[in-house]
C-alpha cells in the first residue's frame, strides 16, 4: 500500500457550522500531528482519546470570539474534528442518516425465482442497536415489485425477506450477530424447497467474501415450499428505496448473488476495487452499477474523531507568525467532565411509560419530609412515620425509606386525560421480621367509581380486598388464602381494575422481585371510576415495612411490562447487553458498539446502581475484564469483550527488522499481583493465592513475596467470582518480560500500512526473527494503546502493549490448545548431553504422567521446554512415573546439556478460560 496522499500525510477536516471542511492547508506541518488512545503503559482503564495539531491563525479565521473570522459563531468549544489517512481499500460509503445506495436495472439473470445465496462484505457502525435496522442488499420495489431483501435488524440480527408473489411476504431471522470484528461477510441463502416439503433459511459469517463460513443460524420448515416472485425491480445496495427505514452509517465492500445455493454468480458489485470518486462501474458479471443519493466511493480510515477542547491563540510578538495549537478529545473527555448520576432502573424507567398518572419513586434522602414526584403534575406524597434513605436492598432502586407501625402516605392522583375506563396502582414493598398474625392495613386508595375507597390488608394467615361505597357501606369483601411467604423479601403489590359491560373485573397479584406472580381476579356491579388519591395508614402490627416507587396508571394490566427487570436492577444481564442498553437508553449521549465472541457470553452482572454513565459503562468493561475505549471511525465507544481476546490470529507481524531500535524488554513488578481477593458487590468474596513458583507470596529466592491487591465488581452470584479471582492470579503472575511500546516508521516501511490499518486495540502483534541475545521468539503482545504522527512524509507509530501469553487458553479437544501440562515433571538419570534424542522424564509421585504413544499416537508429537531449550517429542513409551521420551532438540535454536531435575513443561501450556 502506497504512503498517504497528502504532503502533511493525513487529511484535517472540522464541522464548521455543521458542515464538514477540509482544512488541511491550514495545518502547520512544523508541529506533527499527534493521536494517542487506548490504555498507557500499566493502566486498566482507557484515557480519552488525545489528537493536537497546530493551525495557522494568521488571518484570525480560528479565533472563535473573532467576529472578523468567516466562521464566527461557526466554531468553539466542542467542534467536531476529524483526522484521516487513504484506506487499505475502497468501499460504497453510506453516510448516517442518508439513503444512499448503489443500483443495477432489472436483468433476466436477477430473475431469480429458485434458490438464492447472498453475500456481502460490510462494516457498520452498529451491528446491534440501530433504531429498526438498516438494509443491506434487496429487489425489493413497493407491493406488485417485491422479490427478496437482505438487512441487519435493530436487534443485531441478520433478516431475510422474500415474496412469492410480488405483494405478500415471508421473512426470518438469524440469531443475534455476534461478530468478532467491525467489518464482516455475512451471508443468507433460501432453499425453496428441502426435499422435506419446506424450504430452509441459512445464516453465515466469515471474514471475506470467500470464506470460509460459519453458520450461525437455520431455518427449516416441513409444511410446504416457497417461492420467489420474478420482480423487474432494481437490485439495490445498501438504502432500498422503497422502505423508507432511518439510516445507518455503513460501508459495503462488496456483494455476491448466486442463482442457486453456492450456484451461478449473477451480480458482483465490487466496491474495494473502484476508484474514490467513481459514480459508475461495471461489476464482473457485465451489470452496469450506479451511486446515488449521498453515497460514495471513497477509501478514507479516519485515525481521529473527537471534539476541539480548547482554541488557546499565540502569537510571535512581531505579529508574523500566529497560530493555534487545538487540543481535541475523544467521547471518554466529555462523559468525564461533570455529569450527574443517573437515576435507578426504576426511576429512569418508569417516567417513560404511557398513562402514567402519579409515581412517587420515595427515593428521597435522608431528613426529607416527604416524597417527591418527577412527573410534572404530580404533588409530592405526605407521609409521616417515614425515615428516608434507609434500605438499599432493591436491586433497581436508590435507597428506600422504613415506615414505623402506623405510619401513613396521602398523595393526590391526577384525572387522566382522556378520560379512561380502566386503572392499576403498585406498591413495591419488604416487611421485615415475623408477619403479623392479624391482618394489617397495606394499601388504601380512593376513586370516583361505585367504590369510593379501597383498601387491602395482609397478615400470617390471609389477606382481604374490601371496597366502600359513598356512603361508607361495605360492598366488595374478598378473601384470600394464607400469604406468609408475601412478606419473604421484596414483592410488589399490584391491583388492576377496568370496566366490563355494567360491571367492574378487578385483579390483585403479588409479585416477586426477580420471581413469579400470584393473585386472584373477582367482579362487582358498578362502574371502575378514576383514582383520585392514594390514602393509607400501615398496620400497627407492621413490623418496619419499606415501600418505594408507587404508581399509579389509566390502564390496566402495565404493571408487569413497566417493573420487570427494571425493579431488580437488571441483575443476571451480560455485561456487553447492558453497555448497549445504556448506550440505547441514552442515545443523545454515547453510542457502544460491542465486539463480541461467538461463543462464550460476557460476565452477567448485578443490579444496575445509580451512577454516572461513564462510571456504567466502566463497571461492565471491569466485571467482565474486556475493553472499553473509543471508535476510530466516529465519536461512538466500542466495547470488546474479554473473551475476544483469547486464542487470536496475529493482526499484525512484524519482523525484527521492521521495528524501530528502541525495542526494549522491562523485567519488573508492574503487574505483578500473586494474592487476589475479589468482592461481589452486595455479595460474598473469594481470594487466590500462588504459594509455589518463582512468582509466588515466598520470600525470595522462592518467590517474590507478597503482592496483594481487592478489587470490587457487579456480579450477578457469587458462583462467579471464585474462577474470576483465579483467573486475575493467572494475569498477575504470568512470568515473562513485558515489551511496553513497539515503535514503528510506517513511511519506511510501507508494506506494514495496510496491517496496520486494520489494528484494532486488544488485537494480537507478533515480533519474528529476534537476535540471539533475547530469549527465543517470537515476542507475543496484545496492543493496549496507539500514538501516531502522521507529518510531512513521516508516519510514526507507538504500540502500547502487554505480553499476549497469559491470553492463549485451552480449548476442548485442540491438539494444542487441547493438551494439559505437567506440574511435576523433571529430567531423570544423568540428565542429557547437547545431542540426546531420548530423555527419562520423573513425574513426582501423586501427579498425573506424561501420556505414552501406544495408548495416545494421534497426540504426538508436541513440544515441550527443557531449562529454556524447546524440543520436539515424537514418542514416549513407559507407563509409570518415570518415562523415556523419543525427541528432536534445539527446536528454538537453543543448544545446551541439561542436569537430572530439570523442570519439563509443556512449550505452550495453557489455562481453562474464565
Amino acid at each position: 500500500m502506497a504512503f498517504p496522499d497528502t504532503p502533511l500525510g493525513a487529511r484535517v477536516e472540522m464541522a464548521i457550522g455543521g458542515v464538514w471542511t477540509d482544512i488541511t492547508s491550514d495545518t502547520y506541518t512544523r508541529a506533527p500531528i499527534t493521536i494517542t488512545r487506548g490504555r498507557p503503559d500499566g493502566a486498566s482503564v482507557t484515557d480519552p482519546a488525545r489528537c493536537s495539531l497546530t493551525l495557522n491563525n494568521k488571518d484570525g479565521k480560528y479565533s472563535p470570539r473573532n467576529p472578523r473570522s468567516p466562521y464566527y459563531g461557526k466554531i468553539g468549544r466542542n467542534t467536531p474534528i476529524r483526522v484521516s489517512v487513504p484506506g487499505a481499500e475502497p468501499y460504497l460509503h453510506v453516510p448516517e442518516g442518508v439513503a444512499g445506495r448503489a443500483t443495477t436495472p432489472h436483468h433476466a439473470s436477477l430473475g431469480i425465482t429458485s434458490d438464492l445465496d447472498i453475500r456481502v462484505d460490510v462494516a457498520p457502525v452498529l451491528w446491534a442497536g440501530a433504531g429498526i435496522g438498516y438494509e443491506l442488499v434487496g429487489k425489493y420495489a413497493s407491493a406488485g415489485g417485491r422479490s427478496w431483501r437482505l438487512m441487519v435488524t435493530g436487534e443485531g440480527q441478520l433478516m431475510l425477506t422474500w415474496s412469492p408473489d410480488g405483494t405478500n411476504s415471508l421473512e426470518h431471522r438469524s440469531p443475534k450477530i455476534r461478530p468478532l470484528a467491525q467489518r464482516q461477510a455475512v451471508r443468507a441463502t433460501l432453499d425453496v424447497s428441502n426435499g422435506l416439503g419446506g424450504y430452509t433459511v441459512s445464516y453465515y459469517l466469515a471474514d471475506t467474501l470467500a470464506g470460509p463460513w460459519h453458520l450461525i443460524g437455520q431455518t427449516v420448515t416441513t409444511s410446504a415450499p416457497t417461492a420467489l416472485f420474478n420482480s423487474g425491480s432494481a437490485l439495490e445496495v445498501g438504502d432500498i428505496a422503497a422502505l423508507g427505514y432511518t439510516n445507518h452509517e455503513r460501508r459495503i465492500y462488496g456483494v455476491e448473488i448466486r442463482s442457486g445455493i453456492d450456484g451461478l454468480i449473477v451480480a458482483n458489485p465490487s466496491f474495494s476495487d473502484q476508484a474514490p470518486g467513481t459514480t459508475s462501474f461495471a461489476d464482473g458479471t457485465g451489470k452496469t452499477w450506479s451511486i446515488a443519493n449521498g453515497a460514495s466511493i471513497r477509501d478514507r480510515q479516519h485515525r481521529f474523531v473527537g471534539e476541539v477542547s480548547s482554541w488557546p491563540p499565540r502569537w510571535a510578538p512581531s505579529g508574523q507568525d500566529v497560530w493555534v495549537t487545538l487540543d481535541a478529545s475523544g467521547t471518554l473527555r466529555r462523559l468525564s467532565q461533570g455529569r450527574k448520576a443517573l437515576g435507578s432502573t426504576l426511576r429512569r424507567r418508569l417516567p417513560s411509560r404511557a398513562s402514567l398518572l402519579a409515581y412517587w419513586p420515595c427515593e428521597d434522602a435522608a431528613g426529607a419530609t416527604h416524597a417527591y414526584s418527577p412527573l410534572a403534575n404530580n404533588r409530592p406524597l405526605r407521609v409521616s412515620g417515614w425515615d428516608f434513605g434507609q434500605d438499599d436492598t432493591l436491586g433497581g432502586s436508590a435507597p428506600l425509606p422504613a415506615i414505623a407501625p402506623g405510619g401513613t402516605m396521602r398523595g393526590a392522583v391526577p384525572p387522566p386525560t382522556p378520560a379512561s375506563t380502566a386503572w392499576s396502582l403498585c406498591m413495591p414493598y419488604h416487611v421485615d421480621g415475623t408477619p403479623p398474625a392479624a391482618e394489617q392495613e397495606m394499601l388504601s386508595w380512593q376513586t370516583t367509581g361505585t367504590v369510593r375507597r379501597w383498601r387491602l390488608t395482609m397478615g400470617a394467615t390471609g389477606s382481604h380486598v374490601f371496597g366502600y361505597d359513598a356512603a361508607g357501606d361495605l360492598i366488595v369483601d374478598v378473601g384470600i388464602g394464607s400469604d406468609a411467604e408475601f412478606f419473604d423479601g421484596w414483592w410488589r403489590l399490584e391491583f388492576n381494575a377496568q370496566q366490563s359491560g355494567s360491571n367492574v373485573s378487578w385483579q390483585v397479584a403479588w409479585t416477586q422481585v426477580n420471581g413469579g406472580t400470584t393473585g386472584i381476579s373477582n367482579v362487582y356491579a358498578g362502574s371502575v371510576g378514576q383514582v383520585t388519591q392514594v390514602d393509607t395508614r400501615f398496620g400497627a402490627g407492621l413490623p418496619d415495612i419499606r415501600v418505594g416507587h408507587i404508581t399509579v396508571w389509566s390502564q390496566a394490566f402495565v404493571i408487569g411490562p413497566a417493573y420487570a427487570f427494571a425493579d431488580h436492577g437488571f441483575v443476571g444481564e451480560a455485561a456487553s447487553d447492558r453497555l448497549v442498553r445504556l448506550s440505547t437508553e441514552e442515545s443523545g449521549t454515547v453510542r457502544v458498539a460491542v465486539y463480541q465472541d461467538r461463543e462464550l457470553l460476557s460476565q452477567a452482572m448485578g443490579p444496575q446502581p445509580p451512577a454516572t454513565l461513564l462510571d456504567l459503562l466502566r463497571e461492565c468493561a471491569d466485571s467482565d475484564g474486556g475493553l472499553l475505549a473509543e471508535a476510530r471511525e466516529d465519536a461512538s465507544l466500542v466495547y470488546r469483550e474479554r473473551a475476544t481476546l483469547y486464542n487470536q490470529t496475529p493482526k499484525l507481524i512484524l519482523a525484527y527488522g521492521d521495528v524501530e531500535p528502541d525495542l526494549d524488554p522491562v523485567e519488573d513488578d508492574q503487574g505483578t499481583r500473586n494474592d487476589r481477593t475479589v468482592n461481589r458487590i452486595r455479595g460474598s468474596s473469594a481470594r487466590a493465592v500462588l504459594e509455589t513458583g518463582p512468582m509466588s507470596v515466598q520470600a525470595p529466592p522462592d518467590g517474590v513475596g507478597v503482592y496483594d491487591d481487592s478489587v470490587d465488581l457487579s456480579l450477578a452470584s457469587d458462583d462467579q467470582i471464585e474462577p474470576i479471582a483465579w483467573w486475575l492470579l493467572h494475569l498477575g503472575t504470568w512470568d515473562e518480560a513485558r515489551y511496553p511500546t513497539i515503535r514503528l516508521a510506517l513511511h519506511k516501511r510501507p508494506h506494514l500500512i495496510r496491517d496496520f490499518l486494520a489494528l484494532e486495540l486488544g488485537d494480537r502483534v507478533q515480533i519474528t526473527g529476534l537476535p540471539p541475545w533475547l530469549p527465543p521468539g517470537p515476542i507475543d503482545l496484545l496492543v493496549q494503546g496507539i500514538t501516531e504522527t502522521p507529518g510531512v512524509r513521516t508516519w510514526y507509530v507507538t504500540l502500547t502493549c502487554v505480553p499476549a501469553g497469559p491470553w492463549t487458553v485451552a480449548v476442548t479437544s485442540d491438539p494444542e490448545r487441547g493438551r494439559l501440562d505437567s506440574s511435576g515433571c523433571t529430567l531423570g538419570g544423568a540428565g542429557a548431553t547437547t545431542t540426546a534424542t531420548t530423555l527419562t522424564l520423573v513425574t513426582a509421585p501423586g501427579l498425573q504422567r506424561w501420556i505414552d504413544s501406544a495408548a495416545f499416537g494421534s497426540q504426538f508429537p508436541f513440544n515441550v521446554v527443557v531449562g529454556g531449550e524447546e524440543v520436539t517429542v515424537t514418542a514416549i513409551t513407559g507407563t509409570t512415573t518415570t518415562q523415556t521420551a523419543t525427541v528432536v532438540r534445539s527446536v528454538n535454536g537453543v543448544v545446551k546439556s541439561h542436569p537430572a531435575g530439570t523442570k519439563v513443561s509443556l512449550a505452550q501450556p495453557v489455562p481453562l478460560a474464565l
